[in-house]
């Protein structure tokens, strides 16, 4: 089995480690427009196999020929949030960065499945999808495994309890729109809306759909290390065909009422990359919230469209 990560920045490179300390296939290949920093990471990463005890051989560079015939491709490539920038600021750029990515990774493996960590998350999916002609369970996006985490380590902080009895979902599209799910959330056996008043649960769901600005206002740049071990999670239910149930940017055709976009749901994912999508039953207000979401995640998709033209 072989992964491809495109862009050996921060996240990407946080990928490529979390996959080989996986050791799930036998090669990852890393890719950069600067050959040497690819070159670099991907030596360093090899470098720490000894350590770390895996076997997972690390590649890197700028060619696409050693991305041949990868299993899963995840693509990271594109400008970092700056302060002051929203995801959607990063509209144009980032859009001819993924469009020209995508052609390559699709000419080297026309059978593999995509990962988008690029943001606008949800409409570098769609660009994906268009640019690769794959069909739509091959195509996919991490963001609502960062935001579920995120959401999952704040309760954590207002709680004390472990992040392995926290158990939480999160839709909608990536950022200031997504539609959080308080009444699927608990904490052990009990829903949290017992544990946390009303008033408090909203200022932890609020400072989780601002999650990765206070990051970029704190460190001037995006998160790293929670998107890459996002990213790599998804990885490893699709190489392991585990049929876990994740909350991931997939195409919708109905459900949750939307339909011809990418937006954050639950979705098994394994061998093939989406088996399902899963709908929950959302009461008036959840969905009129995921609604909502779409109706931005269609504006930017839109907005997309017209710089195309």
């Amino acid at each position: 089995m072989k992964v491809t990560v495109v862009g050996a920045g921060n996240v990407g490179a946080t990928v490529a480690e979390c996959v080989a300390r996986m050791d799930i296939v036998q090669n990852i290949a890393l890719i950069d427009i600067n050959a040497g920093v690819a070159q670099g990471k991907a030596l360093d990463l090899m470098e720490s196999a000894p350590i770390h005890g895996f076997d997972t051989v690390i590649e890197g560079g700028d060619d696409y020929s050693i991305t041949a015939d990868s299993d899963v491709t995840v693509i990271t490539a594109g400008l970092p949030r700056k302060p002051g920038m929203s995801r959607d600021d990063l509209l144009k750029v980032n859009s001819d960065i993924v469009s020209s990515v995508t052609q390559q990774v699709a000419k080297h493996s026309p059978n593999t499945i995509i990962i988008v960590v690029s943001n606008p998350l949800d409409v570098m999916t769609y660009v994906a999808y268009m640019e690769s002609g794959f069909p739509s369970e091959r195509v996919m996006g991490m963001a609502g495994v960062l935001d579920t985490a995120r959401y999952r380590a704040f309760l954590k902080m207002e709680t004390g309890a472990s992040v392995r009895d926290i158990n939480a979902m999160l839709l909608g599209g990536h950022g200031d729109s997504m539609t959080p799910l308080p009444r699927f959330t608990t904490i052990g056996s009990q829903p949290v809306t017992d544990l946390i008043s009303e008033s408090r649960l909203d200022e932890i769901i609020e400072r989780t759909k601002k999650g990765g600005g206070e990051i970029v206002k704190l460190m001037g740049t995006s998160a790293w290390y929670a998107p890459g071990a996002g990213a790599a999670e998804m990885v490893e239910a699709i190489i392991k065909d585990s049929n876990r149930i994740l909350p991931a940017a997939a195409w919708v055709t109905g459900q949750y009422g939307l339909e011809d976009m990418f937006i954050g749901v639950p979705v098994r994912l394994g061998k093939g990359g989406v088996k399902e999508v899963v709908e929950l039953d959302l009461n008036d207000k959840e969905k009129a919230d995921m609604k909502a979401s779409g109706d931005h995640v269609r504006e930017v998709i839109g907005a997309y469209k017209n710089l195309s033209a």
